[in-house]
């Protein structure tokens, strides 16, 4: 089945390329959005074409209701994934994204159009549990969260009016990841690439090595300098180690 990306909410298709072999579907960490993967879709297009995912209640979804329940956010993902699939994709998540990805990979593999490979990035394994979890629940906890993590400039989370605009979705994710429970199942049959930064105070490295046991195929570790947005000031070698994995991948190499 073939579709276009711009059919549906859920996806932004900044830099089409529909002669790339391989889709990498993108999702955002708490409170971002599909823009933070634009960087990503050009430098990639045209030898991948990036989808990025848009949840609703932020920039032009952002009359919509936010969802709070991380399930029911994987569970229509997964439904608007669909279409398409009609070539070979990955699924690359940060964070939250990072287990929202995995939890759209369980639903793609049970209705037989599952991922050639799940990237899962400053994230700790499903299941992994922490004595010192906690997780921020008033408006100043979770803007001193986002100063802690470095995940927005603190010029946007001093301006007012965009504060306003930014913490409905942010309170919305927290509250999804704050209620996420990790029900046991089969490993995925898909491949994991796990990343992280080497001074991540929410994904440690031997967190992050957990997600081995959740594939029944390879599993591969990258540790790269940084903290939990390593991935903005890695991006070259972020995306260096996605592609020579899509790259690996037998059905697309063939193409």
């Amino acid at each position: 089945m073939t579709g276009i990306p711009g059919d549906s909410p859920w996806f932004r298709n900044y830099r089409p390329a529909p002669d790339a072999p391989v889709r990498l579907v993108c999702l955002p960490h708490a409170g971002g959005s599909a823009s933070f993967y634009f960087p990503v879709a050009r430098e990639l297009s045209p030898r991948v074409e990036v989808l990025a995912v848009q949840y609703p209640g932020r920039q032009d979804r952002r009359t919509e209701p936010a969802v709070t329940d991380l399930e029911a956010l994987a569970d229509r993902i997964a439904a608007a994934l669909g279409p398409w699939t009609d070539r070979p994709y990955a699924l690359f998540g940060h964070s939250m994204g990072a287990v929202l990805g995995f939890e759209v990979a369980r639903r793609m593999e049970a209705a037989g159009d599952g991922p050639t490979e799940l990237f899962v990035s400053g994230r700790r394994a499903p299941g992994v549990d922490r004595a010192d979890e906690w997780h921020p629940e008033t408006d100043e906890e979770v803007v001193a969260e986002i100063r802690k993590l470095d995940g927005t400039g603190d010029a946007l989370l001093d301006d007012e009016e965009t504060l306003r605009m930014i913490l409905p979705a942010l309170r919305a994710d927290y509250r999804a990841v704050r209620g996420y429970r990790y029900r046991p199942g089969p490993p995925l049959d898909c491949p994991v690439t796990a990343l992280t930064g080497d001074r991540d105070p929410r994904a440690l490295v031997e967190e992050v090595r957990a997600w081995e046991h959740h594939t029944r195929s390879g599993f591969g570790l990258r540790v790269l300098p940084g903290g939990h947005f390593y991935l903005v000031d890695q991006q070259a070698e972020v995306l260096r180690t996605v592609e020579d994995r899509l790259a690996r991948t037998p059905v697309a190499a063939s193409l």
